[in-house]
């Protein structure tokens, strides 16, 4: 009995002294963490996750040639099923603004509105509003965006103390006087119900995003040994090209339930085409600016002689029927407004036509339900589906093909979210390749910003090659991750780079717009919230060759025109090297492109009586093209 007690005071001494070494090691462990976590990998447990759920930080990386880093990493998504009053309210009065149409350069300025900001279902995590951008501007907070797919993109600025991290141009002081840093996307996909707004907490840095001195101590700025980077890849012009390619060869849309007569002259019209002769010369073309002339040519003859279009009656204004003419979204409705009225393509016998157009507004449609019991995404699709069952059961033509000659034209930045379970073809502003436009079926729909219904053509052109002294000009509002760097390396660095905020909205200040615009070689066209900016019809009106800074974004008429002729496509990541990339082309190279701009300006031009080659009939065009390189029969 003695050996057994002695035996079991052992035990329990061992144990004692085995739980005190345990201990120890999670003390040390803790503080050695504690130490260094400026200097390597962050763990940061998630402030607003109901479980205990961690996110990696990765290291910072050596800038690029182009002096620019973007860290991408994959997040775990958060639970976070509040939102902010104030960001609503603030949503609700940009949408009241961007409706009048105002601002020559903020033409973005209504960003995703606000009357999806509160929801029925608060437990829903599919496309749950949330503010579109906080922009927290301190030495490290950066711009925080939230994108359409659920995921998060962070551009962190992060002061560097080593002056040999910067090679190119210095970065601009407007935060706080910030010194040389590198500039970090993060991309944090899967955050659906992420609330990341100003003097919150944030899951990736485990710190008010306000509080500049706890970014920085979160991230870290000493390191100086960093580890190369792989940067996710836009898609390019040439792969673009490559898409449509595989589009047209593989016909995806549905074969119909039988073949009609219709469907029999879309199948010659594409034999046609595909067998168009070389063009001769049209005076109002130019073989340059076309992907191929002679098929265009060809198409467009075929257009205007067989192709009918019915255009359902149905629907209750405003949404169907009555869109707005004036402002940021006003290429739907004069294209509605001109197809409704249109004599040569409108039948009023459904079984004449080739296409059926479906009139609705997403504008209006995003608007007139505000307030009322539509505050979810899935009830305006619901909205949209109810619409597409009333057509399809009292006509037979959608059930045929599965919606797949039938179409619809749509410019609010919601339009791509809110069609996605309609398959007609699209006609969309927010051409997004990487977000769900589906190139060869749908198409791009031109952002133009009409400031007035009567003069939508008002001061049209621009200065002679010879009197345009201004380099590169920008200006416009601070919306998105993207248009902040171009500023941050830009702003007031070189003479002929006039790279500006947003200008005042008076007159004087839409005046000084304007002739910037004629004065300038270049404009431009960085993406806003979203890939889609008025400035590449803006640059075309006022004869200055665009320079399209927005990566996977479709350009308009992508299916006919070659924009490589007339414009510059510039990559995200190559804003450090801008002015040099723009240096580079030769003098005679860029009056050849200041000639093709204004060779394919009547391809973006409103008129209340349509002319040959104008905008609404290069919409209609593309919507005919793409679906007789569609059409399927049995």
């Amino acid at each position: 009995m003695g050996v057994f007690a002695l035996t079991l005071r052992f035990f329990h001494a061992e144990v004692r002294k085995l739980l005190l070494i345990i201990g120890l090691a999670v003390s040390f462990i803790t503080l050695f963490q504690c130490f260094s976590f400026s200097y390597g990998k962050i763990f940061v447990p998630s402030p607003t996750s109901k479980s205990s759920i961690f996110k990696l930080v990765s290291n910072a990386t050596t800038l690029n040639d182009s002096n620019m880093a973007e860290l991408f990493i994959n997040a775990v998504a958060n639970d976070t099923n509040g939102s902010d009053p104030e960001e609503e309210a603030r949503y609700k009065h940009n949408t009241l603004e961007a409706n009048t149409g105002s601002d020559s350069s903020s033409e973005v300025n209504r960003y995703l509105d606000g009357s999806f900001s509160k929801f029925k279902d608060q437990n829903s995590h599919e496309l749950k509003s949330k503010p579109r951008i906080t922009q927290v501007k301190s030495l490290m907070s950066g711009y925080i965006a939230s994108t359409d797919d659920g995921s998060t993109k962070v551009m962190v600025e992060i002061a560097k103390n080593s002056e040999k991290m910067i090679n190119g141009p210095k970065p601009t002081t407007d935060y706080g006087g910030v010194v040389p840093f590198i500039s970090a996307i993060v991309a944090a996909k899967g955050l659906q119900n992420s609330n990341l707004s100003s003097g919150t907490s944030s899951p990736f840095l485990g710190a008010n995003l306000s509080s500049a001195r706890n970014a920085e101590i979160s991230i870290g700025t000493q390191h100086t040994n960093f580890k190369p980077l792989q940067i996710e890849s836009a898609i390019s012009v040439s792969q673009m090209n490559s898409l449509l390619l595989q589009s047209i060869d593989s016909s995806r849309s549905p074969r119909p339930r039988r073949s009609s007569a219709r469907d029999r002259e879309l199948l010659s019209a594409r034999q046609e085409i595909e067998n168009a002769r070389v063009s001769r010369k049209v005076p109002l073309l130019h073989a340059s600016v076309y992907q191929n002339i002679s098929k265009f040519e060809r198409s467009y003859e075929m257009m205007e002689q067989i192709l009918k279009v019915y255009v359902y009656k149905e629907g209750v204004k405003p949404i169907f029927h009555q869109p707005k003419m004036r402002g940021i979204y006003a290429s739907e409705g004069w294209f509605m407004k001109l197809m409704e009225g249109n004599k040569n393509f409108v039948v009023k016998d459904p079984r004449r036509a080739h296409l059926f157009y479906l009139p609705f507004s997403s504008n209006m449609l995003r608007t007139a339900l505000n307030g009322q019991d539509f505050q979810h995404v899935k009830d305006l699709q619901k909205y949209l589906k109810d619409y597409v069952e009333l057509i399809a059961g009292k006509y037979s033509f959608w059930n045929r093909t599965g919606g797949a000659d039938h179409f619809l034209v749509a410019c609010h930045d919601w339009a791509s979210k809110l069609t996605k379970n309609i398959r007609s073809i699209r006609a969309l502003c927010n051409s997004n390749a990487a977000k769900g436009f589906k190139i060869g079926k749908d198409t791009t729909l031109p952002v133009t910003y009409i400031r007035s219904m009567e003069a939508p053509l008002e001061n049209l052109g621009g200065k002679s090659p010879s009197e345009r002294n201004i380099l590169a000009f920008f200006a416009g509002g601070m919306h998105g991750y993207l248009r902040p760097i171009l500023l941050q390396y830009w702003q007031n660095k070189e003479s002929d780079m006039k790279i500006f905020g947003p200008m005042p909205r008076d007159v004087e200040g839409k005046r000084k717009y304007r002739e910037h615009m004629k004065s300038s070689k270049y404009c431009i066209c960085a993406k806003g919230y979203e890939v889609h900016t008025p400035r590449v019809v803006e640059s075309i009106y006022y004869e200055c060759v665009p320079v399209i800074i927005s990566d996977n974004y479709v350009p308009p008429f992508f299916e006919v025109l070659n924009w490589e002729a007339f414009a510059i496509l510039v990559q995200e990541k190559d804003i450090p090297s801008l002015r040099n990339i723009l240096l580079s082309i030769p003098e005679e190279k860029y009056l050849e492109m200041h000639a093709r701009v204004k060779l394919v300006q009547r391809h973006f031009l409103w008129h209340k009586r349509p002319l040959k080659y104008d905008l609404f009939h290069m919409i209609l065009h593309s919507v005919w093209y793409n679906r007789v390189f569609h059409i399927k029969t049995r």
